[in-house]
Parts: structure tokens; C-alpha cells; sequence
């Protein structure tokens, strides 16, 4: 989902619902700037020295990014250990994204992140809400056995503004400009757009990890 598709059709009833728009066909090798795109100014990475970093650009309102999460979790379960992989959810307009941003760090810094990860894009796109006010966060998160008040001081936290400043630092520094993409070791990043589809976009990352294991 494009920058520019976010305006006045943003979350009338919780979601998106906009085409994803036409995609390229990749066969073999990847080819830079169809399938993906390589960085002018690369961007810093917090993997360790010897990883290869893998970061999922995403937003709880997309119904794309909806749909990718079963074979991005699939393709994350199987990851080997030189790869490392975050998500890191973006903010094309003020709300309701911030709102979801903060949602996403502070179930980061919960550790529930794997409990309740699915759930926030089950409520937004098959139950309908909206998730971008205190009250119906609470009232989610204590319908699924979270407690409000340990979240919502965590939504609140101090320490979250500087998460979403880092997330939008990497948002400008990949030049994302739609969701759900990729971004791998600060040098190249790929989409279901770029790639042909969310799961060949898969595909592309594992092949731009092999190219940099061999070239470094």
C-alpha cells in the first residue's frame, strides 16, 4: 500500500481496502531496480558484527501487510542464525498510525509481541476497530488477557518517543513509500510491488542475503 493512497480513505471502519497495484513477474536472479531497489546513501544497521539485518516495514491498518503476516512468519520461523529480522511500523500521517506504532513498542516492550502481534490485525481488519484511542486499546488489550493499566503505562512510556524517532529515522533512510516492504542490511529493499508479490518478495530477500554473504 502506496504513501499517497493514505488521505481521506484512511479507516473509516478500521482498514484500507485498496488494490494492491500492478506487479512484475521476477524469475531467477533478481534485477535491481525492477525487483528491488539498492540504497544511493546506505543506512545504519543494529545487527552484529557477522549478521545480516532484515527489517519488515509495516502498518496494523494495511490489509496487505495483513495478509503477508502468515508467510512472513512462516519464512521468519525458518531464518538461519546470521540473519536477524524486527519489524518496524511506520507513519505515513499522524493518526491513526502513531497510534498503531505505539501500540506495536509497547507490546515490544511487554514481550508480547508474539502473543498479541496477530491479534491487533485480526481486530482492525475482521472485527473493525480502530485502535487509535486509549480507551478502545485498553478495552482490547483486556479482552485478551493483557493488563490495561501495565500496557497502557508502557504505551505512554518516555522511552517510546525515541523508538518512533528511530522507526522514522529508517522509514526516510529506506525511502519507503508503501507497505508492507522490505529492507535488508541497510543497502537494498524490496516489495510485493517491486518483487511481483508479498511472497516473491520473500524470495528476492533470500537472494540479496546470499549475494551478501558471498560479497559482504
Amino acid at each position: 500500500m502506496k504513501r499517497r493512497e493514505f488521505s481521506l480513505q484512511v479507516i473509516a471502519a478500521g482498514a484500507v481496502t485498496l488494490a494492491l497495484p500492478g506487479v512484475a513477474s521476477a524469475e531467477g536472479e533478481p534485477v535491481e531496480g525492477k525487483h528491488f531497489v539498492r540504497l544511493t546513501q546506505p543506512v545504519p544497521t543494529s545487527a552484529g558484527l557477522g549478521k545480516i539485518e532484515v527489517i519488515e516495514f509495516f502498518w496494523y491498518g494495511c490489509p496487505h501487510c495483513n495478509a503477508f503476516e502468515p508467510a512472513l512468519e512462516a519464512w521468519v520461523r525458518q531464518l538461519p542464525p546470521d540473519v536477524t529480522f524486527q519489524r518496524v511500523p511506520v507513519a505515513f500521517t499522524a493518526e491513526p498510525f502513531v497510534a498503531h506504532q505505539r501500540i506495536f513498542y509497547a507490546l515490544d516492550a511487554l514481550g508480547l509481541v508474539g502473543a498479541m502481534h496477530r491479534k491487533v490485525f485480526y481486530a482492525i481488519h475482521n472485527e473493525r476497530l480502530r485502535l487509535d484511542k486509549p480507551a478502545e486499546i485498553a478495552a482490547f488489550m483486556t479482552k485478551n488477557g493483557v493488563d490495561a493499566a501495565k500496557f497502557m503505562e508502557a504505551y505512554d512510556a518516555f522511552g517510546i518517543q525515541a523508538k518512533l524517532r528511530q522507526a522514522n529515522r529508517l522509514v526516510d533512510g529506506y525511502k519507503i513509500d508503501g507497505v508492507p516492504a522490505i529492507g535488508i542490511q541497510g543497502r537494498f529493499y524490496t516489495s510485493g510491488t517491486l518483487a511481483g508479490s508479498n511472497e516473491r518478495a520473500l524470495v528476492v530477500t533470500d537472494q540479496l542475503v546470499q549475494r551478501l554473504r558471498k560479497t559482504g
